[in-house]
This record gives C-alpha cells, sequence and structure tokens, in this order.
C-alpha cells in the first residue's frame, strides 16, 4: 500500500462517519466480488464460444488498446490499488480475447516478426464482417478527429510532467471522453441482425451492477478525475443494450 493511501485510510477511519464507513465497506466488497463475477463470466463465455457471428471482432480489439491505455494511465497517477488491479486484470483478459476472436499469426517473412490477425470463417462468412466494417470505418473518421483535437488542446492549456504523460495523458483524455464510440460497432451489429442472442449476457449483467456501484460511490474511491467520470458514460451504453434485449428478446431455439 503507498504511503499517500495509508495516509487517507487512517483518515478516514478516525474522522469518518462509521455508519458510512460500513457502507462503503461493503459495497466496496460487493463491487469485487463482481468484478470477480464478471471476469469469470467473460473468460468462461470466450472460452466455450466457437463462433464470431453476431459479435464485433474489431471492437474486441479496440478494447484491449483501450484498456492497456487507462491501465497504464492509471500507473502513472495515484491511483487506489483496488481500481489498478481491476484494470490490470482487465488488460490481460482483453488480450486474451483477441486470440479467441481472431486467427493469431506470427509473420516471419520479415526481419522482424510480426503478429498477424486473421478473421475467423464464421465472422467473415457472414453479414457480421459487413456491418461491423461499416461501423468501425465512419466512427473512426470521427474518433481520430476527437483525438487530434483534444490533444492539441491539452498540449496548449495543460501542463504535463513530460511528452510520455502528455500522450498517455490525450490518449486516455479521449478513451474516457469518447471511448463509448468503440462499443458502437455491437450495437450496429445487433441492430441490423435484429438479435442479442450472441452477448453475453450473464457478463454484462455483473458489470453494469458494478457501474450502478461506481455511480454512487464515484466521489467515494480515489480515482483519477477522468476515470471517475468515465462511469455515467457506460450507463447510457448498457442502457442501449438493455433496450435492445427488450426489442429483440432472444430465440431460446437458437442454436
Amino acid at each position: 500500500m503507498l504511503e499517500g493511501e495509508s495516509d487517507e485510510l487512517k483518515r478516514v477511519f478516525l474522522e469518518g462517519n462509521p455508519y458510512l464507513l460500513g457502507i462503503t465497506m461493503v459495497v466496496s466488497l460487493l463491487h469485487s466480488v463482481f468484478d470477480f463475477l464478471a471476469f469469470k463470466n467473460d473468460i468462461q463465455f470466450w472460452n466455450k464460444n466457437k463462433s464470431m457471428e453476431g459479435l464485433s471482432a474489431k471492437s474486441v480489439v479496440v478494447n484491449f488498446i483501450c484498456q492497456l491505455v487507462v491501465f497504464l494511465y492509471l500507473l502513472d497517477n495515484d491511483t487506489s490499488w483496488m481500481i489498478l488491479a481491476s484494470s490490470g486484470i482487465g488488460c490481460c483478459i482483453e488480450f486474451w480475447k483477441i486470440g479467441k476472436a481472431m486467427h493469431i499469426e506470427i509473420d516471419r517473412s520479415g526481419k522482424i516478426p510480426m503478429l498477424k490477425f486473421r478473421d475467423r470463417e464464421s465472422y467473415a462468412g457472414n453479414k457480421t464482417k459487413e456491418y461491423d466494417d461499416l461501423a468501425m470505418k465512419y466512427l473512426s473518421y470521427v474518433l481520430f478527429l476527437l483525438v487530434a483535437c483534444s490533444s492539441v488542446y491539452s498540449l496548449m492549456y495543460e501542463r504535463h510532467k513530460s511528452w510520455y504523460s502528455w500522450i498517455l495523458s490525450s490518449l486516455t483524455s479521449c478513451v474516457y471522453m469518447f471511448g463509448f464510440i468503440t462499443m458502437c460497432p455491437q450495437l450496429f451489429i445487433n441492430y441490423k441482425l435484429k438479435s442479442v442472442a450472441h452477448l453475453p449476457w450473464r457478463q454484462m449483467t455483473y458489470k453494469f451492477l458494478n457501474t450502478i456501484i461506481d455511480d454512487l460511490f464515484a466521489f467515494v474511491i480515489k480515482m483519477p478525475t477522468l476515470h471517475r467520470l468515465s462511469v455515467f458514460r457506460d450507463d447510457i451504453i448498457f442502457l442501449i443494450y438493455l433496450y435492445q434485449r427488450w426489442k429483440y428478446p432472444v430465440d431460446k431455439t437458437r442454436q
């Protein structure tokens, strides 16, 4: 535990309201439990999943990049170990999921071996890839423009410890502010296919419960401001997923 976290913990125990402290501890425990269950069910889903039909493969890759940027940003700032551990585990899982969503090969034709990604047959052989490419194409234009504008603004009007800190801060700001854009391809695929049966709903339910906890305690647990604001952004996405769940009921006979 960092020295700052130790001092903060002492202050909470000595000066804090005992009832509020008890509630905070219980909710923090629930947050950790839901995190574990979400990770567990996410791994189980992708480990058993044999088809990428209806799932956005590009979102899996982009999610890993976003998770990695956030994890590096949290490391560069004074962040609670609970938030840091959750982000680190999530980053590892997202990297593992890439191998489940796509074929990964090592290309040794050049001087330096490079990783080569190839779409799975269940993804490329139907409308899923077409819808995924279409959604990501237009969303990437918007995202790149927002990243450029945000980076220039940050360089001109904010102070940074180093160039590395500026790059990391700019990328993280874009992930937090505009990261929901990367979730939109899956929403678009759901809309075009008129189905949500392919989604890992158990894992998403635990994540949604954690989002509610984050909403209630976003200003209690120590975390960077951008990370704090991002939890409210996730609410909108989950509400849209819930609407699609209601709009497109799961077909129990679907194989």
